[in-house]
């Protein structure tokens, strides 16, 4: 991928050099962060972007000296150095320690862009909330994903196919590496959160690459979104909803897994698993291949398993099947994953 050669963009907002306080009347990112309860001290993942400003800006104010932040340096963009410098000036305005982690988050063969900076950012938070402050770790980080970014996810999931763990859309909570991860703006509007800072005259950065349309979700906020907005001018709460309906059926789902997993072993055994209607046994294939493998097969992988599995009578039948980033075959009486050539 390219590097981005488009000069720095400002948002606006003002000049940045002082920060006033508008509690004329109560905002829905005030109601956000109140209803907020992370663990202290706590980390926000800080671009310099209007949304993670909004969020670094309200955390500062609420905990005072217990909020630090994390800047992730891509290594994609020619400006990405001013991106850190404008990062640093705002954190001693706001007395907030900055940590910086450089890394290439260039994207490889079979890994879109987009997942790659999603992995390498992960990356950093770890390293720097584990390693970097050691002395003191944060067990809490904040994301500054918003109601926007909750509905462009939603979409581009309905536009793969995706089932009920793409429906679901972005969580609120969850942990990863041991570390609790938050995103407490997630029924904030974007254009809220600008508003928001406008009001107190707060300068953010622009991300030239937002406005590439090249990328799909890019054009989902640009295009989709507009008109989202006139037609059905509630879509973010009842898109939000329906991710929370589908969130809901896939923690039953996964519940169910478990128990059948319980019953055909791990690794699970073929005539055990015969004994599952195809839909609980892809059900619980997939939960088998996610916990114990972390790696997902597409649906075309998963029908043709459920197919040798339905053909599988004879003890000589084998199986060797392309399933996510490496191969289900048949080991005896079980199934076996690998991702490297078998011993």
């Amino acid at each position: 991928m390219p590097r981005q050669t488009t000069r720095l963009h400002w948002g606006w907002g003002g000049t940045g050099t002082s920060i006033k306080d508008d509690k004329s009347m109560s905002h829905p990112v005030d109601a956000a962060i109140d209803a907020f309860a992370p663990a202290l001290p706590l980390a926000v993942g800080y671009s310099g972007g209007a949304d993670s400003t909004a969020l670094l800006l309200a955390c500062a104010r609420r905990w005072p000296h217990q909020v630090r932040a994390i800047h992730v340096h891509h290594g994609l963009q020619d400006c990405a150095d001013d991106f850190v410098g404008h990062c640093e000036a705002f954190c001693v305005q706001l007395g907030v320690p900055l940590a910086v982690h450089r890394m290439d988050a260039r994207h490889v063969r079979g890994q879109s862009p987009e997942d790659a900076a999603r992995d390498a950012r992960y990356t950093a938070f770890r390293v720097v909330a584990q390693q970097q402050w050691a002395n003191d770790p944060v067990a809490s980080i904040a994301l500054a994903h918003h109601a926007d970014d909750q509905v462009e996810t939603l979409l581009l999931a309905l536009s793969r196919g995706a089932g009920l763990p793409g429906l679901s859309a972005m969580p609120a909570h969850w942990q990863r590496d041991g570390i609790h991860y938050h995103r407490p703006l997630l029924r904030v509007p974007g254009a809220q959160l600008r508003a928001w800072l406008g009001a107190r005259g707060v300068a953010w950065l622009t991300d030239p690459s937002n406005a590439q349309q090249q990328f799909t979700r890019n054009r989902i906020r640009s295009q989709l979104l507009p008109v989202l907005d006139q037609v059905f001018p509630q879509f973010r709460q009842t898109f939000a909803r329906s991710a929370a309906h589908a969130a809901q059926a896939q923690t039953l789902l996964e519940e169910l897994a478990s128990q059948d997993l319980l019953r055909v072993g791990v690794p699970p055994h073929i005539s055990a698993l015969q004994e599952l209607s195809r839909p609980r046994q892809a059900n619980a294939l997939r939960q088998w291949l996610k916990t114990k493998w972390s790696t997902s097969p597409s649906t075309a992988q998963l029908e043709e398993l459920l197919d040798q599995l339905a053909a599988c009578r004879t003890r000589g039948h084998a199986i060797h099947i392309k399933l996510g980033r490496g191969f289900v075959r048949r080991s005896n009486d079980v199934l076996d994953w690998y991702n490297s050539a078998p011993l």
